[in-house]
């Protein structure tokens, strides 16, 4: 019994074979059904180690620790005869799953060498939102191509991996190659939540705004709000709106897609793309109601308490600091953590400077960042909101050509024309 991909699964049952196969194109899709599919795969076989796995794996990726927690324990228990591939699988999850992180990666890539379509694993390490993306090591964008492209010959033609291809191509500069990559993808997986999604980052990179706002509206129709990917693809609708003028369109997508009460997405997500969607508009001369950045300071704290990952944080601290919390947002700027902490906390005071109109503190916060912000994490399109608020301080203090140099020097290709105001 193999998966799609050719990898041994280490189940008598066909049922359990097909509602894992099932499950793990769900989840490399961003497609609901995953949970569904797995529980289908147990309920045939009670002992089928890599569905547990494959379970656990996505509670992970909702931030339900707990629970996956207890489910690679199960699958520990049902798999302890495990050797090999299968073995080495089971323990890549418990060490990413346990919080042992840096052995994990070391697993993952020795794993790798020798078992390059085992996709699951693979996917730990490809995209922004990966072990390398959140490694906070200078030049983890060429590590991510590398990675990629050390792994294409081994999946060919494949749509899901066609689509991580396309986001490490584009993220390191590489917008023709990433084309390409993408449109194969999404020839071979047009419902792919992740397909989307990378293809949005393209119409992004080149600044086509009215196409890339057409094409993601027409794909999100018919895309499950439980798809992983539903709110973060919101989050670009959203931006196109306000980069489009339109204001009620924009507010509209994030009150019914990505606010917590209404997403069914990762907390980090959620977090994330309200308060940069939030931060933005107010960055393009849009009035923010305080008591939504008073309820996103209150989600902040619910959902991330301490400090602890780079590019939560500082999306937490605009929270905090636009609601004039300072409790929660001094024990980011005094305690933050990780391999990116030495640029959490001046991130952290640059936005509390600009909760205050600081306009000269908060540029002595940001410019030095300028050069590796890409250890926090996230994808360019991101990372924009740095530097359009770097943009929107140099303007507020009268240096208008500086702030356009700026943008010509660093992001010469993108749509910026409505994103900061007075540009």
């Amino acid at each position: 019994m193999r998966d799609h991909y050719g990898n041994p699964l280490h189940t008598q049952s066909d049922a359990a074979r097909d509602a894992y196969v099932e499950g793990l194109t769900a989840y490399l899709e961003a497609q609901p059904g995953v949970e569904a599919a797995v529980r289908r795969a147990i309920a045939a076989d009670e002992g089928f180690a890599l569905a547990h796995v494959l379970g656990a794996r996505n509670a992970q990726s909702y931030a339900r620790m707990g629970e996956a927690r207890e489910r690679i324990a199960r699958a520990r228990e049902a798999g302890k005869a495990l050797s090999g591939q299968a073995g080495a699988h089971l323990a890549v999850f418990d060490h990413l799953i346990n919080g042992r992180v840096r052995e994990g990666y070391a697993a993952v890539r020795a794993h790798l060498a020798d078992f390059p379509r085992d996709a699951l694993v693979a996917q730990t390490s490809l995209g922004v939102f990966s072990l390398i993306g959140f490694s906070g090591r200078p030049g983890r964008e060429a590590e991510h191509l590398a990675l990629a492209e050390a792994l294409a010959p081994a999946y060919g033609t494949d749509g899901w991996f066609l689509a991580q291809l396309a986001f490490a191509q584009m993220e390191a500069g590489q917008l023709g190659p990433a084309e390409t990559s993408i449109e194969a993808s999404l020839e071979r997986s047009p419902r792919s939540g992740h397909g989307a999604h990378i293809r949005a980052h393209l119409f992004y990179e080149r600044g086509e705004t009215g196409a890339g706002l057409d094409y993601l509206t027409e794909w999100m129709t018919g895309y499950d709000r439980a798809g992983l990917m539903h709110c973060h693809n919101a989050w670009h609708c959203a931006l196109w709106a306000l980069a489009s003028g339109d204001a009620a369109r924009m507010w509209a997508i994030a009150d019914a897609d990505l606010a917590p009460e209404m997403s069914q997405s990762p907390p980090l997500n959620v977090l994330t793309d309200l308060a940069s969607l939030y931060w933005r508009a107010g960055l393009a001369g849009m009035d923010v109601a305080p008591e939504r950045w008073a309820q996103l300071s209150d989600y902040a704290t619910r959902a991330f308490p301490a400090p602890a990952l780079g590019f939560a944080d500082i999306h937490a601290a605009m929270a905090h600091a636009m609601a004039g919390r300072e409790e929660p947002l001094g024990r980011i700027v005094e305690g933050a953590k990780g391999p990116a902490a030495d640029l959490v906390s001046p991130c952290a005071r640059a936005f509390r400077a600009m909760a205050v109109q600081d306009w000269t503190g908060a540029e002595a916060e940001l410019v030095p960042l300028m050069a590796s912000h890409e250890r926090l994490g996230g994808s360019r399109a991101q990372r924009d909101l740095l530097e359009h608020t770097l943009m929107h301080v140099l303007i507020r203090q009268g240096k208008p050509d500086e702030a356009r140099r700026l943008l010509a020097m660093r992001r010469p290709l993108i749509d910026a024309a409505r994103m900061v105001a007075g540009h």
